[in-house]
């Protein structure tokens, strides 16, 4: 299993993958361009890459690695003015956002590759249903063990991550009454979940060699857990992020999601436990119906409390680690939103207060994206 060997990462780099919907300018569904969009983002030298998502409706982002969050939302805002210039050729707009708000499914249609359509042949219609859009977050590890320590401590705040994104209130035309109703799509699927509670490296591998022998999976892209080992990367993977609504957005994300690996590794405030996953149902669901608004269980403590206030403790926590790599400010910014009970989702449901029209709710938010900043 040599794929399967830890190559640890540079420090603590961060790097970020975004989904993004692809928009037809005249009547604002989602349009099926993905491979004449790539086609000519293909003759551009950009920094990172754009790839193609499972439809022909989205495309992926794909950051470089950082070390710093300055350069990695600089490179975040030259690969969004591309996309958006190259799309505008296409008559096409491009949108942040966790899931369209009123596309049909049905209308999808899988992007032609090999994985992509083993992916339809294996689970139907789900891979349809899949056309939700999401940010991932990779961190990177000094070793195996530390991987599996981080994933492991992580989920603990997989409410802070559900909350802070929420885009995705809308879809199939619907309020759906969630701050993120993405992660509904996920959940579908039979290796969605969080990863089992493993000790270490060497009993992930153990695990790993089982499920593959059992013909269940191929590699580590066949488990859509919420947070994954990138073993090639030398990362943990945090991927339960709707995509934002705007790239400065998604680089706070990435600031946080680095400062808090940093404050878990040196400071080791949690142990691993079991205890992790026996709330985590249940803190994943508040946070996706309520977001900020809800309630978690924090497994250490055994006690209930708002999501909001949980995320503004662990700022504070992790704040001297933020200072230290360049994220200070962009913990700030994240702690102010915060405490004003800003979302994603309830400026998106705003918009529609003011127009009565999701059409109207999808080009405002694919101006936003366009926009500079």
């Amino acid at each position: 299993m040599s794929e399967m060997q830890f190559t640890p990462a540079p420090g603590l780099s961060v790097g970020v993958e975004l989904e993004l919907q692809l928009v037809r300018a005249h009547d604002l569904d989602l349009g099926r361009d993905a491979q004449d969009l790539l086609a000519r983002l293909a003759k551009r030298r950009l920094p990172g890459a754009v790839k193609p998502e499972i439809t022909e409706s989205m495309v992926e982002l794909n950051s470089s690695v950082h070390a710093r969050y300055d350069a990695l939302r600089a490179e975040l805002a030259t690969l969004r003015d591309a996309v958006v210039k190259e799309a505008g050729v296409l008559n096409l707009r491009v949108a942040g956002g966790g899931a369209h708000p009123f596309h049909n499914w049905a209308d999808r249609r899988v992007y032609p590759t090999e994985r992509f359509r083993a992916i339809l042949e294996r689970y139907g219609y789900l891979a349809k249903q899949f056309t939700v859009f999401g940010q991932h977050i990779h961190v990177g590890c000094p070793s195996g063990d530390d991987a599996v320590y981080l994933v492991h401590v992580l989920t603990r705040y997989v409410p802070h991550f559900i909350a802070l994104s929420a885009a995705s209130p809308f879809y199939q035309g619907e309020d759906t009454s969630f701050q993120s109703s993405r992660l509904n799509a996920v959940n579908a699927f039979p290796l969605a979940g969080h990863m089992p509670f493993v000790r270490d490296w060497a009993e992930f591998l153990d695990y790993f060699g089982k499920m593959r022998g059992y013909g269940i999976v191929a590699s580590m892209k066949d488990f859509y857990w919420d947070i994954r080992p990138k073993p090639e990367y030398g990362t943990v993977e945090i991927r339960v992020c709707d995509t934002p609504l705007t790239v400065a957005r998604a680089a706070l994300l990435a600031a946080y999601a680095q400062a808090l690996a940093a404050y878990c590794l040196a400071e080791r405030p949690h142990a691993p436990s079991r205890a992790i996953y026996r709330v985590n149902a249940f803190n994943r669901f508040e946070a996706c119906r309520f977001g900020l608004r809800g309630e978690l269980v924090d497994p250490f403590k055994d006690r209930r409390k708002r999501i909001g206030e949980d995320i503004l403790d662990a700022i504070a926590a992790a704040m001297p680690h933020a200072e230290r790599m360049g994220g200070a400010a962009a913990l700030g910014e994240l702690a102010a939103d915060v405490r004003r009970g800003y979302s994603d989702a309830d400026w998106l449901r705003a918009r529609y207060a003011a127009s009565g029209s999701l059409r109207d709710v999808v080009r405002e938010s694919s101006e936003l994206w366009a926009a500079p900043g």
